[in-house]
């Protein structure tokens, strides 16, 4: 059974920087794309960045240049970068993992940008 636990959201102002964590178990950590997304009240689910097994990354034009992904293998874990942060950043951030056709969603966790 895949289990994504987040960790690092939080409360900043405008112009900080966070750094979100995902660690995943019960899949092959290496074989994944991981990615993050996140959903504000009202909004639906956006896409914010992804990495592949490769490193390749991918990311939307809202969030290039300030956020940054990457992944640690030896350790099962995602990292989100969160830097020149916005009020419009605020939502509660979703990591993924996709592995084989199949996604995988962590419980979410908030990050809060105060203007």
């Amino acid at each position: 059974q895949v289990r994504l636990v987040e960790s690092g959201g939080g409360l900043v102002q405008a112009g900080g920087s966070l750094r979100l964590s995902c660690v995943a178990s019960g899949m092959r950590f290496s074989a994944a794309a991981m990615g993050w997304y996140r959903q504000a009240p009202g909004n639906q689910r956006e896409f914010v960045a992804q990495i592949g097994s490769d490193r390749s990354t991918n990311y939307p034009d809202s969030v290039k240049g300030r956020f940054t992904i990457s992944r640690d293998d030896s350790k099962n874990t995602v990292y989100l970068q969160m830097d020149s942060l916005k009020p419009e950043d605020t939502a509660v951030y979703y990591c993924t993992a996709l592995l084989q056709l199949s996604r995988s969603w962590g419980q979410g966790i908030q990050v809060t940008v105060s203007s």
